[in-house]
């Protein structure tokens, strides 16, 4: 008998679980774990909410979850090889693993792969607003949330027909009420866009989008966790693990091993690394993008959330600040903030708000998002791996999206054994 399911029967439905990851995707892990009644220990060598939470984009985008991997990518693929100011960049490099994850990116890149990506996502992510708004209604976090909607800008009527397609393909899958519509009704629903009309072809407009402050989260989640009795590790790198027969026994950690029942690998951009001392190799690779932080002060920022869908550029109001992200670069594990990255954000919020980027610090920030080549996070335990370990991970740009969603999942396949 798997030793994992042993336990469990020993001690009852409880178990102690490892939460490896104190990112959004682990902490939310760790708050549906503790619901159900299990002892949890999270463990990060950095702070909560650090990585890819700490300044993500801020929008809650649960009924427009188009993946990155659509039919449309081959035909910009030169732009994305060769323009220096691409907001998608791919630099290839002598990595094995960025060339396996990039084919395999481009092999999904096809009508059928992006449909059926895009229906498991719409049905992630309505659970994943469930859940959220449960946890919210119920420890009441102050994360700057709003539910303002989403306007998704197309410059062309060619990019404005293709977005009605995927609106068609949505409805037909349930996805919330949206709406196409005219530039005039874009000012309508936000009027900072005013200046913008003349550049806008149309818009789908989502009035049920959410925003909050990914990383006011984090630390509202930390608090509440620790209050209930989670046990915190943080500034504690994995190093490995010890195994017994098919199960981890324990972590291998600078501070000493750390024995549990059960282990969830949610280390974002580090889960193919330990996963691999496991057996496993996971199709995750980093997606480097870059935000900054604005104060609304007087200029005329944006109540809606906005995505620009040519500059692949994301506008979310969080309480005076206005959060702008954007770009997805393969380029590995490189944190340095690029100034020329920081200055596109700029000038693009200059372009569709004027008077909003001109201030002194604009608290410039990059993150690495774990993704897929589908841009399906991994869920769950994994064939050939160790019988008590679970994988959360792997959830690109839509991290806080779906976040609660896959914690939900991850819950319901542990209970299973």
């Amino acid at each position: 008998m798997r030793l994992a399911r042993r336990l469990r029967s020993e001690r009852g439905s409880s178990m102690e679980v490892c939460v490896m990851g104190a990112g959004i995707v682990g902490l939310a892990s760790a708050y549906a774990l503790r619901q159900a009644g299990h002892a949890v220990t999270v463990v990060d060598r950095g702070p909560a909410g650090n990585g890819a939470s700490g300044g993500n984009g801020a929008q809650l985008s649960y009924s427009y979850v188009q993946p990155l991997a659509d039919p449309s990518i081959w035909r910009q693929l030169p732009q994305l090889l060769m323009s220096t100011d691409s907001p998608l960049k791919l630099r290839p490099r002598l990595d094995p693993a960025q060339w396996r994850w990039g084919l395999a990116f481009l092999a999904a890149c096809n009508a059928s792969t992006s449909r059926a990506s895009t229906a498991a996502l719409l049905d992630l992510a309505a659970r994943s607003r469930e859940a959220f708004d449960a946890m919210l209604l119920r420890e009441r976090l102050d994360c700057d949330f709003s539910a303002t909607g989403k306007l998704v800008l197309y410059p062309t009527a060619e990019a404005f027909a293709a977005a009605r397609r995927q609106l068609a393909l949505q409805r037909a899958l349930g996805s919330a009420v949206q709406h196409a519509v005219s530039a005039a009704e874009c000012v309508a629903i936000e009027p900072a866009l005013a200046h913008y009309q003349g550049r806008i072809a149309g818009a789908i407009h989502t009035p049920s989008e959410c925003a909050a402050d990914c990383r006011k989260t984090c630390d509202g989640l930390h608090q509440v966790l620790r209050a209930q009795g989670v046990r915190f590790e943080l500034g504690t790198e994995v190093r490995g693990f010890v195994q017994r027969a098919d199960a981890v026994v324990a972590l291998v950690t600078a501070r000493g091993d750390l024995p549990a029942d059960a282990f969830v690998l949610a280390l974002g951009p580090q889960t193919p690394r330990l996963a691999r001392q496991l057996g496993l190799r996971l199709p995750i690779y980093p997606l480097k993008g870059y935000s900054v932080t604005l104060p609304v002060g007087q200029a005329a920022a944006p109540r809606v959330s906005v995505t620009d869908s040519a500059r692949k550029t994301v506008f979310a109001r969080l309480g005076d600040r206005l959060r702008v992200a954007g770009m997805a670069e393969l380029v590995g594990e490189d944190l340095r903030i690029a100034p020329e990255r920081i200055a596109t954000l700029l000038a693009s919020t200059e372009a569709l708000f004027p008077g909003c980027a001109a201030v002194p610090d604009p608290r410039p920030w990059a993150g690495l998002r774990p993704a897929t080549p589908t841009g399906l996070p991994i869920v769950g335990r994994q064939p050939g791996g160790p019988s008590n370990l679970w994988v959360n991970s792997g959830h690109g740009a839509l991290g806080f999206t779906l976040a609660f969603g896959t914690a939900v999942q991850l819950c319901e396949d542990l209970g299973k054994g």
